[in-house]
């Protein structure tokens, strides 16, 4: 019997994920069904029950949708509890699990890039749940520092202080996004401004040696000035590769290789 996985979220038409997943079982010999599933706002837990109860073996979750999924879940990977978010699930033993696959996705996309993650120097803008899901991750591929910068600074703080327990290994620090400056290794753009067309300023005191823009098929003033200053820069496929090719691993055992797909 063929097994059913499905991503669901609100809106849903923008998902890539059946492509990925077809792409991959394709390259890999395996059979399965992968469709999108359009959620109501107020009724995701209801589909999420319903999808499994009708035997579909896996689930992606997509915004805004995250946060619902860690809470419906009975057990939950170590990264999925410190994200507080899971975009990853399946049923094992009568039992609804939930992983979040983000930030190792973004490590695996980083690293195919061959840009070095060891003792490296981080700036994360934004503090919101895409921020969230992938600091542990940069911390376990080697990160010595991270810094979140936000434009409200008692956000960024409330994301410190609930992290650093899980990262005690990383410097963690904050700044407000009006206050850049320093030099890293590597900056992340984890803020919505690709998405909504807001115009995101990099002063000149800020120096960084790499740029990673979350986000991907849209304009970007922050890949525009990191191409002005001539840095290594990419936009955010091949993290949606890369959370994919994870998502892909713990449903099916097997790990398509990212450089096929990127």
């Amino acid at each position: 019997m063929v097994k059913r996985f499905a991503v669901i979220g609100n809106p849903i038409e923008q998902s890539r994920s059946p492509e990925l997943h077809f792409a991959f079982a394709k390259k890999l010999g395996i059979e399965l069904d992968y469709q999108k599933r359009l959620a109501p706002i107020d009724a995701f837990a209801s589909h999420v029950t319903d999808f499994f109860a009708q035997g579909g073996s896996g689930m992606n979750v997509t915004v805004p949708f995250k946060e619902q999924a860690y809470a419906l879940c009975d057990v939950l990977t170590e990264r999925a509890q410190i994200a507080k978010a899971v975009n990853t699930l399946w049923q094992q033993d009568g039992k609804l699990h939930g992983d979040n696959t983000d930030g190792q996705g973004l490590v695996d996309a980083i690293l195919a890039l061959n840009w070095s993650l060891q003792d490296a120097r981080i700036l994360i803008l934004g503090a919101g749940g895409a921020t969230r899901g992938v600091i542990y991750p940069l911390v376990k591929a080697g990160a010595k520092q991270i810094v979140i910068a936000n434009r409200t600074l008692q956000r960024a703080q409330q994301l410190q202080s609930d992290l650093k327990g899980a990262v005690p290994e990383v410097e963690l620090q904050v700044m407000e996004l009006t206050a850049l400056s320093g030099e890293f290794d590597l900056v992340i753009n984890a803020t919505s401004a690709s998405l909504t067309g807001e115009a995101l300023s990099l002063p000149p005191e800020l120096k960084f040696h790499h740029a990673y823009e979350m986000a991907y098929g849209k304009p970007s003033t922050f890949i525009d000035q990191a191409k002005a200053r001539g840095v290594p820069h990419t936009e955010g496929f091949g993290m949606l590769v890369g959370q994919a090719i994870e998502a892909f691993s713990i449903w099916h055992g097997v790990k398509p290789e990212l450089k096929d797909f990127l």
